[in-house]
C-alpha cells in the first residue's frame, strides 16, 4: 500500500477549525503508516453492513464482493498475561505507588489501583463489567468446598447477566474499598472536600467509579511489563487472562472455568489451554510401549538311557 499524497492545505483548515493550529511551536504532521489488518477488516465489515442496508431498501440490486483478497491469519496467538512471577511483580509495583504515589492528591486513585488489579486477577472479570459493578452486587460468603470466604458476584455485561465466584483472595481488596472514606459526589477527584463516613456507603456506589487507565499505564511501564515476551502490550483484560491461565495451571476443570467466566470451552482451549506447558500430561504422552521379555530356553528333555 503506497502513501497518499498528503493536502497540506486541507490539514491548516482542519487546525484552524479545531484550535489544534494554535500556540508558538509548529505542529508536525506525524507520519504515515498503512493501516492495520485489524483495521482494513472492521472497516470492511461496516462498509459491508451499509451495502446490505442499501439492498434491504431496493437501492442496490447486486451487492460487491467484499471477501479478503488474502488469506486469513492461521496462526492462534496467545492474549497477553501476566506470569505468576510478572504478577508478582505487579501487584508489587501497585503496592508500592498506592503507599508513596508520585502526588499526594492522587494517593486515593492509587489505592484503588492496587485493589484493582488485586480484584481483577482473583475473580477474572472483564474490565466493562467490573467498571459497572456496584456493592449491591457482591456478597462475601463462606466456601462450602474449603470453608474460606470469598465472593458471589452477580456480573452485568458483554453476556448480560451472570454470575461468579471468586478466589478468596479477592475479599481483602472488596473490603478495602467498600471501608474506604469516599469523596463527596460532585468532586470525584477528592480534592479539597470532605470524605464520607464508610457507614453511609450507598449500596448502589460503584466499586471503581474513577478510570486510572493512564496510572496503570506508566505503573506496567515503570515495572517494565507493559509488553509481553511477543511484543503485545497489556492491558486491565491480561488481568483476566491471567485468571484463566493461573485456574488452568492449577488444575482446576476446564468446563467450570468457562462457566465462571461467562465465555466458552473453546474459547478457553483455543487462545489459553494450548500455550500452557502445564496443560500437556506426561503421563498420557510419554508412554512407552514394554518391551517383549525373550522367553528362557528351556533345557533338553533328559531322556532316562534304555
Amino acid at each position: 500500500m503506497t502513501e497518499p499524497e498528503r493536502d497540506d492545505q486541507a490539514d491548516q483548515t482542519e487546525k484552524q477549525a479545531d484550535g489544534s493550529g494554535r500556540g508558538n511551536k509548529k505542529s508536525e504532521p506525524k507520519p504515515w503508516k498503512p493501516p492495520a489488518r485489524n483495521t482494513i477488516h472492521n472497516e470492511i465489515v461496516t462498509l459491508s453492513m451499509v451495502l446490505k442496508t442499501a439492498q434491504r431498501h431496493g437501492w442496490l440490486e447486486n451487492l460487491p464482493d467484499l471477501s479478503d483478497p488474502y488469506r486469513r491469519q492461521s496462526k492462534v496467538e496467545h492474549r497477553p498475561w501476566f506470569t505468576p512471577n510478572e504478577y508478582k511483580q505487579l501487584f508489587k509495583a501497585t503496592r508500592k505507588n498506592a503507599a508513596k504515589p508520585k502526588r499526594k492528591r492522587y494517593k486515593r486513585h492509587a489505592e484503588q489501583l492496587h485493589d484493582f488489579v488485586l480484584f481483577m486477577a482473583n475473580t477474572g472479570l472483564r474490565p466493562d463489567e467490573v467498571k459497572h459493578l456496584e456493592f449491591r452486587d457482591v456478597e462475601i460468603v463462606e466456601d462450602e468446598y474449603s470453608g474460606q470466604k470469598i465472593l458471589e458476584i452477580e456480573v452485568r455485561g458483554k453476556r448480560g447477566v451472570g454470575y461468579c465466584k471468586s478466589m478468596p483472595g479477592a475479599v481483602l481488596p472488596f473490603e478495602r474499598l467498600r471501608d474506604r472514606e469516599r469523596p463527596m459526589a460532585g468532586n470525584p477527584n477528592g480534592e479539597n472536600s470532605e470524605p464520607v463516613e464508610p457507614s453511609k456507603l450507598e449500596q448502589t456506589d460503584r466499586l471503581f467509579p474513577n478510570e486510572f487507565k493512564k496510572m496503570f499505564n506508566n505503573v506496567l511501564t515503570d515495572a517494565k511489563l507493559k509488553f509481553d515476551r511477543n511484543g503485545k502490550a497489556r492491558t486491565a483484560y491480561s488481568l483476566r487472562h491471567s485468571y484463566i491461565c493461573f485456574r488452568l495451571l492449577e488444575g482446576a476443570d476446564i468446563y467450570q472455568v468457562a462457566k465462571n467466566c461467562r465465555t466458552s470451552v473453546e474459547m478457553i482451549e483455543k487462545h489459553y489451554a494450548a500455550h500452557l506447558k502445564d496443560m500437556i500430561d506426561t503421563s498420557l504422552v510419554n508412554v512407552r510401549r514394554q518391551k517383549p521379555r525373550r522367553e528362557e530356553q528351556e533345557e533338553p528333555d533328559q531322556r532316562p538311557e534304555a
